[in-house]
């Protein structure tokens, strides 16, 4: 999953989410030097992606893309599913996705001191921008897709692949929805192992 879909599964706790948010740029056991709640979002973010990748229905949607994008179509699928999590967020959450935002956001910079130098980094652009806001729109998501195909030198033809979403629009919506009901389920079992076990 992308940015906005590890930060809704992390609930409410601000350090559980902050540490879903950088757990990518976190490797091994290093992330045993940050505080508890923290490690229990580094943590929880590895699980999340294990499940995914796993996961049959997300197969069905990275399989739509694998010829054209090979190993790049796991990357693009977190996109896109980002994309349907913004479009439907009122299905999930009563605060309004720019409300929602907004407060992460606030929580970022004011757990600056605590971020990895990477994430420091990103945030003047991912604010600048609004990178989470703008996942509701197929615009948003086609800026995204360029954006990462830059990252990797336009090997990836990513910026294609609003191509793929306009086409099989609805396909992916359906999965994503059937998807992430079943991740919902799986992340608040984690977070509440986590609660109990943690020490």
């Amino acid at each position: 999953m992308n940015y906005l879909a590890h930060i809704y599964l992390s609930g409410d706790n601000d350090l559980i989410t902050i540490g879903n948010f950088i757990a990518d740029g976190i490797k091994g056991k290093s992330y045993e030097k940050y505080p508890k709640d923290i490690q229990i979002g580094i943590l929880l973010h590895r699980n999340i992606d294990t499940f995914t990748d796993a996961h049959p229905t997300v197969r069905l949607s990275t399989k739509r893309l694998h010829e054209k994008y090979g190993h790049y179509s796991g990357i693009i699928v977190d996109i896109l599913y980002d994309h349907f999590l913004a479009k439907n967020w009122n299905t999930y959450s009563e605060v309004p996705l720019k409300n929602y935002v907004e407060t992460f956001y606030n929580s970022l910079e004011n757990n600056y001191e605590i971020l990895p130098l990477r994430i420091q980094k990103m945030m003047p652009y991912m604010l600048s921008d609004n990178w989470l806001l703008s996942y509701a729109s197929i615009e948003g998501i086609s800026r995204v897709l360029a954006g990462m195909n830059r990252r990797t030198k336009n090997v990836s033809g990513m910026d294609e692949a609003v191509n793929e979403l306009e086409l099989f629009y609805n396909e992916f919506e359906a999965e994503f929805s059937s998807f992430f009901d079943e991740l919902i389920s799986f992340s608040k079992e984690k977070l509440k192992e986590y609660s109990i076990n943690f020490d």
